[in-house]
């Protein structure tokens, strides 16, 4: 963008709302590539100055790290775009990762005076994406250097989006810092569970590069409790960071359960992602976790189930249908990637809910009996409760049936061998709020772990938060005048 054109901003009375291109649904269809193609210097500015500047910027209110955005996009509007970048990496660690796969129209985006308005809000995520990508082409992107290293060291189990994100804060603090990951690649459900279409592996690789330029150390195929042991790693370093998230699969509870060819959306995902980094995948080649020619049913209405049906289509499926038990309005994910998936040729069944499993003489799934549902009086969510409409029940021929119905946490202190680890009635890790220390001494906690399965962007926060803590657990450490900092009861 040429220095020069200094744009004026408020220009959404001149502007409409406008994105970048998108691949035509047919040939996005046929691979795993991104759909969106990147924003041109020119659209880019013009969309950052239609940004309303506003004394209470809702976008940043309701954005879970706190980007400033209305600076941003200012600084985007006058061509000044390393500074653009300087202002969305102090407060966001992946901000090119967030600008891909946040669900804008849930937060920055949905909260914008210019959308609430009817005049279109402003196109944030894009821009966010286009200021980074350009900072990356230019060589802004440097590796933590902190002023002075200390003496100290983190071991982090985990390493996600919120290990990360704490790793390269706690690199700035001057403290050494070691990953470990029970997984052969760093990046978590970054690198296994969302599908290329939406973030291509490269983009996260280079973030991984620049933490081990950085100096962060990562122990790979590493499992906490067998590989080494958790009180091990207490003794190892000075404070102990978990952000393993949370991966244990609900299931439907239907007969016919037990019948092969049903699977868990994270089984299904991870073997389409290891196919597209060049892995041996034995149960894609056979057949058994791929799509192609097949009938597809995925139960679910979440962002995992349109990962799921989106990379069914791709796969070649003979049908993909979406099973939901709510109708549109009310579904959890985000509507631009339902209106995505429709253009994909996915068939989005509302107000249905599984009812069996039905299967051939061999145990081999064939189709979901399902029951047509009618919304209710609200439940405890706040949402309209289903309820089963009486002979209602049809059937839907499937092949292959895909739960993606959310996931819980994992039994830690079991799999960490540290059954003095506490727990909530929920099976996440209990913590202190205020320091995110759990009961233990030195041990924190953040992500997924802690606030049940969420968002990338609230793991970055929660990861970014720890750090900051852990740093005022160390220094408490080294002070006998310091107050020592509260633990979960």
């Amino acid at each position: 963008m040429s220095q020069k054109k200094i744009r004026p901003m408020l220009q959404f009375i001149n502007l409409d709302q406008d994105w970048p291109d998108k691949r035509p649904a047919e040939q996005r269809r046929r691979d795993f590539g991104e759909i969106y193609d990147e924003f041109s210097d020119d659209k880019a500015g013009d969309q950052a100055s239609r940004c309303e500047q506003c004394g209470i910027p809702f976008c940043q209110v309701h954005c879970p790290v706190q980007n400033n955005i209305p600076d941003w996009l200012k600084l985007t509007a006058e061509g000044r775009l390393e500074e653009a970048y300087a202002v969305s990496s102090a407060t966001n660690n992946m901000p090119e990762i967030c600008g891909r796969i946040c669900p804008q129209d849930r937060l920055c985006e949905g909260s914008c005076v210019l959308e609430q308005s009817t005049h279109g809000t402003v196109t944030i995520g894009a821009v966010e994406k286009y200021i980074t990508d350009t900072a990356w082409e230019n060589g802004w992107v440097k590796p933590v250097q902190p002023v002075e290293e200390l003496d100290q060291s983190i071991g982090i189990i985990g390493a996600g989006p919120g290990g990360m994100a704490a790793a390269e804060e706690l690199r700035k603090l001057g403290y050494t810092v070691h990953i470990y990951d029970r997984y052969d690649r760093v990046g978590g459900l970054l690198t296994y569970g969302i599908p290329n279409f939406k973030l291509e592996k490269d983009v996260v690789q280079r973030r991984v590069t620049l933490l081990e330029d950085s100096g962060v150390v990562f122990h790979l195929n590493v499992n906490i409790g067998e590989d080494i042991s958790f009180s091990d790693l207490r003794e190892k370093h000075d404070a102990v960071l978990v952000t393993t998230g949370v991966y244990k699969a609900r299931a439907l509870n239907n007969p016919g359960v037990g019948a092969s060819g049903i699977f868990p959306a994270m089984t299904y995902l991870t073997a389409s992602n290891r196919k597209g980094l060049g892995d041996a995948v034995p149960a894609y080649d056979d057949g058994t976790l791929n799509a192609a020619g097949k009938n597809i049913v995925v139960v679910g209405g979440g962002d995992t189930a349109m990962d799921c049906v989106r990379s069914a289509v791709r796969q070649g499926a003979k049908s993909v249908k979406c099973l939901y038990r709510r109708d549109r309005d009310n579904m959890p994910g985000s509507q631009r990637e339902v209106t995505n998936a429709i253009e994909e040729g996915v068939e989005f069944v509302w107000l249905s809910s599984p009812e069996a499993v039905l299967h051939d003489e061999d145990n081999v799934a064939t189709g979901v009996r399902a029951v047509r549902m009618r919304l209710g009086t609200p439940d405890a969510s706040g949402r309209a409760k289903p309820e089963i409409i009486d002979g209602s029940q049809f059937v839907l021929p499937a092949d292959l049936v895909i739960e993606a119905l959310g996931f819980d946490p994992e039994d830690l202190p079991g799999l960490f061998g540290e059954p003095k680890l506490g727990v909530t009635k929920w099976g996440t890790l209990k913590i202190d709020y205020r320091t995110l220390m759990t009961n233990m001494d030195g041990v924190f906690a953040a992500g997924d772990i802690v606030r049940g399965a969420s968002l990338v962007v609230w793991a970055i926060r929660d990861g970014r938060d720890a750090a900051a803590s852990i740093g005022k657990y160390l220094l408490a450490k080294a002070s006998d005048d310091a107050a020592p900092l509260r633990k979960a009861s």
